[in-house]
């Protein structure tokens, strides 16, 4: 009765204290895409609707289950978020949308006879899949040879495309359509990743690169060991990016201008650097940080002679060359940003040169290889694994040699824990890791792996390399920070009742507004979206969660805390007014933690608090800034209103320790990480 009580008056305090000051949260000007479209006729909006309605009602009551639908609804998207956000920015684009439908109808006429003719389709075709992330149908561009052999295994190079403002769903299908793409390999096949429009084909756009290649595999028969990356411009910045942090899937890579880090290319200097965290988590996508990497397969990069962008080859041949490497790169005399013909020719020549080559065998396994991370995100390389770092946002290093004799020569820095499967069977191997011998044993099952663990400063071999479920520690894909949730399957839980600070409420109503419009406009997709009250069992075991609201406003939160042994380092109670963040506590009346977590409820998915993708409007001017801002932590104070940068002011911020647990964020001038 006296707890209920104090909760009563808790409650009320809480609520007197926090009646609206001041005017609503003014809106935050979109940059991307840009909102200076062209006006359509009401006759002409009407009619797209019209037609959009008409293909969706077949959609559903025409086709047969399974039918490749999203080689359609790509295409729908591109006109409906066309319409929706007044994405008409040329006179061409209104008919582009008419076209588009009208293949899309087409499209729904030869699936509901059975005969999809576009599956076997030459010249170029436009695809679509429905991204894992959030369900949302994806389009990429291929161009295929008129003689191609489908049932022969065929090279398939990844070109990446510029930044183009304007160039959204509907206007990179129209190009992909009628516009040849700036290289056609004999005998190969090439594929036009969308990467989600303007994310520098990192985030979200990163895992579309990705997606689009496997739906491309699943479609026709590819040459998995000739797999060629290759970009230009914001195109050569993201042939950077996956090119260090996903080498293995390479057979060979070619940047072209763009940037390949954040401080120099924005020409900050240290007076001007961001918070610590922001500087550390530079280590997510700074591809010096990850220049071992490429150490693996050939690298050719290219810049135009006058080219101001030729300054992210020079900061990676800078790079190369602290490792004593040399970084080979063309340079097109008397261009600027574009290729020289005969340049583009020659570099064609040597990608083409690895293409025969090929990966060293038919799994892909080099004698030889090289890892540099920050990040468990980014820890894989062949047949090397790390499954745990001794602290994130560190320069991690593997440098592993496998012998004709079963030996393994490994060398490591900052590393926990490592998985290693250069061959089929591992019993009686001998390794020498960091000047220590360990045997494998000789007899038993076949061991398909070796497991490696570090402790007290020894290694000794494991039988079971990851923790259980119920451990906490940070693991691959479940290492934060916040952004690290959108680059896999996510649910958004909305709260169904309300907060008792009213101050917080208009605070989250807004943001969540704000993480839908932005998801739709920037991310091109579409919010995976429950209540509280209606996520199943099911949902807690197939989606990391992000869930808005407070214990007053979302029963799921509330259910949270009630979990068994529940070890949140961020905790707060109906009979509180303040949120605990690890030994601190803030008022509720005008504090809100954001934060990512191993979800109690499920400790192999996340649980997100609060917050939808750091980055945001102010960033998008250029893709050098589209990097997560803040760490697993923060919080904010929600006096400073959102804006174009952040959603409140950062009062503290920090990265979780590798169990999970909070630690005190460095003291002032200090840069953890770096």
């Amino acid at each position: 009765m006296q707890r209920a009580v104090i909760r009563v008056v808790a409650v009320l305090l809480l609520a007197v204290s926090t009646q609206r000051a001041g005017a609503e949260i003014q809106p935050i000007p979109r940059r991307l895409p840009p909102t200076d479209g062209l006006e359509l006729s009401s006759a002409d909006r009407d009619s797209l609707t019209a037609e959009l309605a008409d293909l969706r009602q077949r959609l559903v009551g025409q086709l047969p289950p399974f039918a490749r639908t999203a080689d359609v609804t790509a295409l729908l998207k591109a006109v409906e978020l066309a319409l929706l956000h007044n994405e008409f920015y040329a006179a061409g684009d209104l008919p582009a949308a008419r076209e588009l439908l009208a293949l899309a109808r087409q499209r729904v006429d030869q699936l509901a006879a059975g005969n999809p003719d576009w599956l076997r389709q030459r010249g170029r075709v436009v695809r679509g899949y429905d991204s894992r992330i959030d369900g949302s149908p994806q389009p990429y561009g291929l161009e295929i040879p008129d003689d191609l052999d489908f049932d022969r295994p065929a090279p398939l190079y990844v070109w990446l495309h510029g930044r183009g403002d304007k160039q959204t769903d509907l206007q990179f299908i129209q190009q992909r359509l009628k516009r040849p793409g700036q290289i056609a390999p004999a005998g190969a096949i090439v594929l036009h990743p969308f990467g989600r429009h303007c994310l520098g084909f990192k985030s979200a756009g990163e895992i579309d690169v990705l997606e689009a290649i496997e739906h491309a595999c699943s479609q026709y028969a590819i040459d998995r060991r000739r797999i060629v990356l290759i970009g230009f411009s914001m195109g050569g910045a993201g042939a950077w990016h996956l090119g260090a942090h996903y080498t293995d899937r390479w057979v060979a890579i070619s940047p072209g201008a763009g940037f390949a880090e954040t401080a120099q290319y924005n020409q900050l200097t240290p007076d001007r650097y961001p918070a610590w965290y922001e500087q550390a988590l530079w280590g997510v996508y700074d591809v010096p940080n990850y220049v071992r990497n490429l150490f693996n397969v050939p690298v050719v990069a290219y810049s135009g002679e006058l080219d101001r962008q030729i300054q992210a080859a020079r900061v990676m041949e800078a790079a190369f060359a602290e490792q004593q490497r040399e970084l080979t790169h063309l340079i097109g005399p008397g261009m600027g940003h574009k290729y020289h013909p005969d340049t583009l020719a020659e570099l064609l020549r040597r990608l083409g040169e690895a293409v025969e080559r090929g990966q060293p065998d038919q799994q892909g396994q080099p004698e030889e290889v090289h890892l540099q991370t920050r990040t468990l995100r980014y820890g894989r390389m062949y047949w090397v694994q790390l499954t745990g770092l001794e602290q994130h946002w560190r320069d991690t290093r593997v440098d592993a040699r496998r012998d004709a004799d079963r030996q393994l020569r490994i060398t490591t820095s900052n590393v926990h824990s490592l998985r290693l499967n250069p061959w089929s069977d591992h019993r009686g191997a001998s390794i020498q890791i960091d000047g220590q011998s360990l045997q494998v044993p000789d007899g038993g099952e076949p061991r398909p792996e070796v497991l490696l663990q570090r402790t007290n400063g020894a290694w000794q071999l494991a039988t079971a390399n990851e923790p259980a479920e119920d451990v906490l520690r940070k693991r691959p894909g479940l290492q934060g920070p916040i952004d690290d949730v959108f680059l896999e399957p996510f649910l958004v839980v909305t709260p169904s009742g309300r907060s008792a600070s009213a101050r917080f409420q208009e605070w989250q109503e807004f943001e969540l507004a704000h993480f839908r419009r932005r998801w739709r406009a920037v991310f091109r997709g579409q919010l995976r979206e429950k209540t509280d009250r209606e996520v199943t069992d099911q949902d807690l075991a197939r989606y990391h969660l992000i869930v808005w609201g407070d214990a007053d406003s979302n029963e799921l939160l509330r259910r949270v805390l009630k979990a068994e042994n529940p070890r949140l380092p961020i905790r707060w109670n109906d009979d509180d007014p303040v949120w605990k963040v690890g030994p601190q506590s803030y008022d509720r009346a005008h504090h809100v933690p954001v934060f990512i977590y191993p979800n109690p409820l499920n400790p192999m998915r996340y649980l997100v608090c609060n917050s939808g993708p750091t980055f945001r409007e102010g960033h998008d001017r250029t893709n050098s800034l589209q990097n997560p801002k803040l760490p697993d932590w923060a919080v904010l104070d929600l006096r400073q209103p959102p804006d174009e940068l952040s959603a409140g002011r950062v009062v503290t911020a920090g990265f979780f320790d590798e169990q999970w647990q909070w630690q005190a964020p460095p003291e002032a001038g200090q840069a953890a990480g770096r």
